[in-house]
């Protein structure tokens, strides 16, 4: 059990370090922009590597190696990537309304949780 802790923190400090320089390599391409592509980036990216290494995990045996890189690396990277293929599951087990009801909440709920805490500690710090 600690090998693999130690796997999902190695990975998870290069995930969370690729994320960070990806970040600061497209803002100093591209410089401030409206919309954040370094965290749009991060996302599309991460949950396309998602992909790659589910089915080669799947199809090649090496699902000893999910707790390093997808819980680690792409899990630092983006837990956008965990949400992707989550929601992948759920649609290939037939559970269409399942996925769009954890779509829906996940988006809702994450974004209208953080707004709502936000607007509450900066109510009790001001």
């Amino acid at each position: 059990m600690i090998g693999t802790v130690l796997q999902v923190a190695l990975g998870g400090a290069i995930g969370a370090s690729a994320r960070y320089l990806t970040g600061v390599a497209i803002f100093k391409a591209m410089g401030p922009m409206a919309m954040p592509l370094g965290v749009l980036t991060v996302n599309i990216v991460g949950s396309a590597l998602m992909g790659v290494f589910a089915a080669l995990a799947a199809m090649r045996g090496l699902t000893h190696l999910g707790p390093f890189v997808m819980t680690g690396i792409l899990g630092g990277f983006t837990t956008f990537s965990a949400f992707s293929l989550e929601t992948i599951t759920l649609i290939e087990r037939g559970q269409t309304g399942t996925a769009a009801l954890y779509v829906t909440l996940s988006v809702v709920c994450s974004v209208g949780g953080l707004f709502l805490a936000m607007s509450a500690a900066r109510m009790v710090l001001s």
